[in-house]
């Protein structure tokens, strides 16, 4: 595997200096400041290729953009509303830019309003460090007591709603806003930030579609921008959802085997592939990750490697961000089948037989918790999940050989 690392720009408190020292070998990142639907320029992307080349001090940094995450899809394409066509052909047109400047790899997702939700961005551990939390009580209370959905007491189990209800009714004034603050995120490093008015506006874009719709709309996107990206050699991988099943009243059609398999057989290309996340995905406990790689494997153009412990059975259900090693994911055995279809690829004589994976998310440790850096992206606790995981490459390469 291909070890890179995210980052999100100058504006990043983890540098590209920090990159090099952790190990990464390519840098991910993408054009955070250019609004959802417009057209990424030469310029721009030229731009952050010099600032990914260079260190701090101007030195070289030895390091490349490799990987674009995220080439966002607006909520005009996602509804097909307003000047959503416009918005198709930047699309396009911003994959030719991409491919000129020599990046082949573009991960995008196809969630509705919100890119990732948690309910607590620094939930503190045994330990004494800090990670990303869901908790699902948490999420109901924010949803029918602070967000007031209409439709809120509905989606949820009279328990849980009656839970949601005391727990709001203990949170204060701080730490209402702080919940609603947190659930309201969205995508790290994004300029979409939006207010609660602005989030309910937003949801009612949804009101008349459902998964069904959106997945007709998901096909139709990709009907549209696959084969220019199938043209000039780019490798297409749509992010999982984070979680992995419906919210506030969103559709979900990224959670599941099926849901890949679907989108990846109505439009079979090469072009047209998958982000393995065993973050999000690993949030279902009905997914099977080393058998989706079995079986996924030569649709899958990147994977992010991180663990979540989910705190309940079912779906949904609260979980928290683990070391990449603990949670209920067996990284190993993933590990072990992301390796196995790489060499299945070498092979067959792909070109891209290494497969790029970068550590995902981290817990804030140590230095990290006085760091300030993008929620689930710190320096160290990344750096000691790719150092895990680079271990545990080094030790099945070595089995296999021995």
């Amino acid at each position: 595997m291909r070890h890179v690392w995210r980052w999100f720009g100058p504006v990043d408190k983890v540098t590209i200096a920090d990159a090099r020292q952790a190990g990464a070998q390519g840098i991910v990142t993408a054009l955070h400041h250019v609004p959802y639907g417009a057209v990424w320029l030469p310029a721009e992307i030229e731009r952050r290729q010099r600032e990914v080349a260079s260190l701090p001090d101007g030195s070289a940094s030895e390091l490349s953009w490799e990987i674009v995450e995220s080439l966002p899809v607006s909520e005009a394409i996602r509804t097909q509303v307003g000047e959503w066509r416009s918005h198709l052909a930047n699309y396009r047109t911003s994959l030719e830019n991409l491919a000129r400047a020599g990046i082949s790899v573009i991960c995008y997702n196809f969630m509705p309003v919100l890119d990732w939700t948690r309910t607590d961005l620094a939930w503190r551990l045994p330990h004494g460090g800090t990670t990303m939390r869901f908790d699902l009580i948490d999420f109901a209370a924010f949803d029918i007591h602070i967000l007031k959905r209409q439709a809120a007491l509905g989606d949820y189990t009279p328990e849980i709603a009656a839970e949601a209800e005391r727990r709001y009714a203990r949170m204060d004034d701080r730490a209402r806003k702080i919940l609603a603050r947190s659930v309201n995120s969205g995508l790290p490093g994004s300029t979409e930030d939006t207010s609660l008015d602005g989030l309910a506006a937003q949801l009612s874009n949804y009101d008349r579609i459902d998964a069904t719709t959106l997945r007709r709309h998901f096909v139709d996107f990709l009907a549209e921008v696959v084969p220019t990206a199938e043209r000039l050699g780019l490798r297409l991988c749509c992010h999982p959802d984070d979680p992995p099943f419906p919210l506030l009243g969103l559709p979900r059609i990224m959670s599941t085997e099926a849901d890949y398999s679907y989108v990846l057989d109505a439009v079979d290309s090469p072009a047209n592939g998958a982000t393995l996340c065993t973050g999000s995905l690993g949030a279902r406990p009905d997914n099977d990750l080393p058998g989706m790689i079995e079986r996924m494997g030569p649709k899958i153009h990147f994977a992010h490697l991180r663990n979540v412990r989910k705190e309940a059975t079912g779906t949904p259900c609260s979980f928290h961000e683990d070391e990449h090693l603990a949670g209920d994911t067996d990284m190993v055995a993933v590990v072990a089948a992301l390796l196995h279809e790489e060499a299945r690829r070498k092979m067959e004589g792909r070109q891209d037989a290494v497969i790029p994976m970068r550590p995902d998310h981290g817990q804030d440790i140590l230095d990290d918790l006085t760091r300030g850096a993008q929620p689930g992206y710190p320096a160290i606790g990344r750096l000691k999940g790719l150092a895990e995981l680079r271990g545990v490459e080094h030790a099945i390469r070595r089995s296999t050989t021995a």
